[in-house]
């Protein structure tokens, strides 16, 4: 179990750990000058129930409350400190709003410093105390008094924090590695050590990490569990992990080791949102966000709508820096000038839209992202529009393995990424695939084939690109359709050329291969060639460019179709080999054995066609049309 102290400034909550544990939780100068905790400390002890209960010691004063959230995120149940002689004060009730909004139950409150004050005042304190807890989640909580200084009442909260340890359910170890930073400093003779509480996963010496959001990669060297030296650690326990590869100043409160597959920071997350503050939310109000150790400002936008019966509302959350977040965790809103506390609730979708985020439909999106049991919210995902889902996004945001869901009879579509749709959405997306392009050969019978990305966006729901490419792979598996480099037709579907055409195209179709087919000759010289004029010649090779047996690709200069796609290969090579994927011009002209100037205008045909990107002189394969031609 992991336990947090919670409580006004110098109510002994430092004193209470160090009575129950032996160990002083105050480790800065600055702690031991002043008397009062900074920054967060932690100690462990066998309460005796046999396991290794690990304390947070969270600081109280109002300045340093940032400080508390960043203990109390990963905490399993809380430790209020309540002083005989002060009472219930400030600090007390906004940590006590604080932990009800990250979602806290289990809690046990000791009056601290009992020496100091009668029983009936400790009486009267008690009852006070019952009424403070029944507005929260963490009401009938048991309350003991206790003196660190006398010891009364140690034994009695000792045995009473053994007893929950005991009843603390055991997180599930189970999906990918996930671990909150709080703390990274150097040991000698040891190197870079970083502390935190697991997420979710397990981790173990020789494992690659990544440290989010910033991307550094990292190994493990060493762990300690609950400050016993271990060659595993999982879920629900405080780890302290030896890394190599990367040094402390790369670290930083509020960072999340990873494992590799779930480096993805967000920058924009859909949650709900409980409001607690006295002012009435405005949506577009900037704030400060706390989420697991880390902070960010954000502006708070409003969804138009509520979720659940307790009414939270839909808030998209813009944030000014990325930061490495996970599905369902909690957060908190204050404002900008770190005074109020403002509300706090759960993230749900870590990759939302930016635009039409308010409609009907994504609220529906969101009602079933909320579902905790992950099969539970495919499903519903599916039975909601756009009826397709992100697997591998899915998956990932809620660092589960890669088969941590299951839907019965739903259809994947790719294989990376892999998108997840019902049977009879995957059937009728495949019945429009049939209809959308028997509508375009009869609008347009003269042409080669409907344009892919044309095709795409006729679709309902339009499928994101690598989807859409996955379908096209399937239907043309199963003859439904026929593809022809960036076009697609049904495959009864076959413009012909006139006769007089045919004859003309024959006559010319050999001077473009061979030897010379990477440099072929222009449509003037085809002219002096064959004696026809210049316009005939042109107006037939456009034609055969539509009927797709050509590419024209530069003014009056056509390619034959096959080395289109021979020299589209050259490219995906030369992209396969090069650092990056980024190459120059001068190596595709030194494959094609081809001049400057041409191979350049072969780019730059390849650049208008979506095959490559171009960055300065430098091109790379576009992911997202790899297969064309």
């Amino acid at each position: 179990m992991i336990l947090g102290t919670a409580g006004h400034i110098d109510h002994g909550k430092t004193a209470l750990v160090q009575a129950l544990t032996g160990v002083d939780a105050d480790r800065l100068a600055e702690e031991k000058a002043r008397g009062i905790t900074v920054d967060l400390g932690f100690a462990y002890a066998d309460l005796g129930d046999g396991s290794i209960t690990g304390f947070v010691d969270m600081p109280g004063h109002e300045r340093l409350i940032h400080n508390m959230i960043a203990g109390a995120g990963g905490i399993d149940a809380a430790l209020i400190v309540i002083a005989a002689d002060d009472g219930i004060m400030p600090q007390t009730r906004e940590h006590l709003e604080i932990l009800s909004l990250l979602g806290l139950r289990r809690a046990v409150v000791a009056i601290s410093k009992a020496d100091l004050a009668g029983d009936e005042r400790i009486e009267k304190l008690r009852r006070d105390i019952g009424a403070t807890l029944a507005a929260t989640p963490m009401a009938g909580a048991e309350v003991i008094a206790v003196s660190a200084r006398s010891g009364r009442g140690i034994a009695d909260l000792r045995d009473h924090l053994a007893g929950m340890a005991a009843e603390t359910a055991e997180r599930s170890r189970a999906g990918r590695f996930r671990m909150i930073a709080d703390r990274a400093f150097t040991l000698d003779g040891v190197g870079t050590v970083v502390t935190g509480m697991v997420v979710s996963g397990t981790i173990a010496p020789g494992d690659d990490l990544i440290i989010s959001p910033a991307g550094h990669e990292a190994r493990v060297r060493g762990l300690r569990a609950q400050n016993r030296k271990t060659l595993r650690a999982g879920a629900g326990e405080r780890v302290a992990v030896n890394l190599s590869g990367i040094a402390k100043e790369g670290i930083h409160r509020g960072d999340v080791l990873l494992a590799p597959s779930l480096q993805a920071p967000s920058a924009r997350v859909d949650a709900v949102l409980h409001w607690v503050d006295a002012r009435a939310f405005t949506s577009g109000l900037r704030a400060r966000l706390h989420v697991g150790a880390a902070d960010a400002e954000v502006r708070v936008v409003s969804l138009g709508g509520r979720l659940g019966a307790d009414g939270g509302r839909l808030v998209q959350l813009v944030l000014d820096r990325p930061l490495a977040l996970g599905w369902d965790e909690a957060f908190l809103l204050r404002d900008l000038s770190a005074t109020r506390t403002l509300g706090g609730g759960r993230l749900l979708d870590l990759r939302p839209p930016a635009r039409r985020r308010a409609t009907e439909e994504r609220r529906a999106t969101l009602a079933a992202m909320a579902e905790p049991d992950p099969e539970a919210a495919l499903q519903k995902l599916l039975d909601t529009s756009p009826h397709l889902v992100d697997l591998d996004g899915f998956l990932r945001d809620r660092a589960l393995a890669d088969d941590g869901a299951v839907v019965p009879g739903a259809a994947i579509l790719g294989a990376s990424p892999r998108y997840l749709l019902s049977a009879e959405q995957h059937a009728a997306l495949m019945a429009q695939l049939s209809e959308r392009l028997a509508e375009f050969h009869a609008a347009n019978p003269d042409l080669q084939g409907m344009a892919r990305e044309a095709l795409r966006l006729a679709l309902r729901p339009r499928l994101p690109k690598p989807g859409f490419a996955a379908l096209l792979r399937e239907a043309a598996a199963a003859g439904q359709v026929a593809l022809d480099g960036g076009f697609a037709r049904l495959p009864s579907h076959a413009p012909q050329m006139s006769a007089e055409d045919e004859t003309l195209y024959s006559r010319i179709a050999p001077a473009l291969g061979g030897e010379t087919r990477f440099r072929p000759p222009r449509v003037r010289d085809l002219a002096a060639e064959t004696g026809v004029d210049e316009r005939e010649i042109r107006r037939m090779m456009k034609f055969a460019a539509r009927l797709g047996r050509v590419d024209q690709i530069a003014q009056d200069h056509f390619f034959l179709r096959e080395t289109t796609a021979e020299m589209a290969e050259m490219v995906r090579a030369l992209s396969d080999d090069a650092d990056g994927g980024w190459f120059t011009a001068p190596a595709f002209r030194d494959r094609t054995r081809n001049g400057r100037k041409v191979a350049i205008q072969i780019l730059d045909f390849f650049d208008r066609v979506g095959l490559t990107l171009r960055r300065g002189d430098l091109r790379r394969v576009n992911p997202h049309r790899a297969e064309l031609f």
